[in-house]
């Protein structure tokens, strides 16, 4: 049983918020997802595939490894689908990163750059892996770190939601131990603050709520250029996974 926060802000220079985070503890699935498009289409991108995954879940009644990526798969379907039939939708798409409880361990799946980190030991350690030029092309050419952090390229993702219909999701299973915790975060995030100033966060003995507010807090004093997205999960007890058929909440 896994106990969660979620707490999305629009940063200090959008004023509109694309991203959309999911909380559905009767499923044992949670997620975020970062928008991208024009106008209205980012949080739409955003929504509908939060909710598709949902839905997903919640019709199937199982847990196991293929889940999450089928579901994955689902809501690009659906993204690239309501974007064909409204023109102002064109072109909209999203990042997606979701933990699903299955007891013992945990499923996760990624698209795009969200990320999920686990803080266990009194360490953080990224699960997963980002799905951007930086990564994919950049690293494997040999470009120094300090330059991927200026380099025009940096913000490219090689993959998203709604973008293609071929769609390759990373998937990760983690063992969970008691007192165990995690984030799901967007870029806004990640992007912004190091690893090691969310490291410190998760370090001191406060309540998940107040580690949540305190990460956002530290993204808008460092400028929050995006939208700030945060999602963070703690081991309350080792069981079976509480997949079962009902209903979601949701933000």
């Amino acid at each position: 049983m896994l106990e969660a926060f979620g707490l999305s802000d629009p940063g200090c220079v959008r004023s509109n918020n694309e991203d959309y985070y999911l909380l559905a503890p009767a499923l044992g699935l949670f997620l975020v997802a970062d928008g991208m498009g024009g106008a209205a289409a980012g949080e739409c991108a955003s929504q509908l595939a939060a909710e598709t995954v949902g839905e997903f879940v919640w019709r199937a009644g199982k847990c196991d490894t293929e889940l999450l990526p089928s579901a994955f798969a689902e809501a690009n379907r659906r993204v690239l689908e309501e974007a064909s039939r409204d023109s102002s939708l064109e072109g909209m798409g999203t990042t997606l990163v979701a933990a699903l409880d299955a007891g013992r361990e945990i499923f996760l799946a990624s698209v795009g750059d969200s990320r999920a980190y686990v803080f266990h030991n009194n360490t953080l350690t990224a699960l997963t892996e980002d799905q951007t030029w930086v990564q994919e092309v950049g690293r494997k050419l040999g470009i120094e770190e300090a330059q991927l952090k200026v380099h025009p390229m940096r913000h490219v993702l090689t993959m998203a939601i709604g973008v293609s219909e071929q769609l390759r999701v990373h998937s990760y299973r983690v063992e969970l131990a008691a007192d165990m915790q995690l984030l799901l975060c967007s870029d806004g995030l990640h992007g912004v603050i190091s690893d090691e100033e969310i490291e410190r966060v998760f370090r001191t003995e406060t309540a998940l709520e107040d580690k949540g507010k305190t990460l956002i807090e530290a993204a808008k004093k460092a400028g929050a250029p995006d939208n700030v997205t945060a999602v963070l999960l703690r081991v309350v007890s080792l069981g079976e996974a509480p997949l079962a058929p009902a209903a979601a909440d949701r933000n």
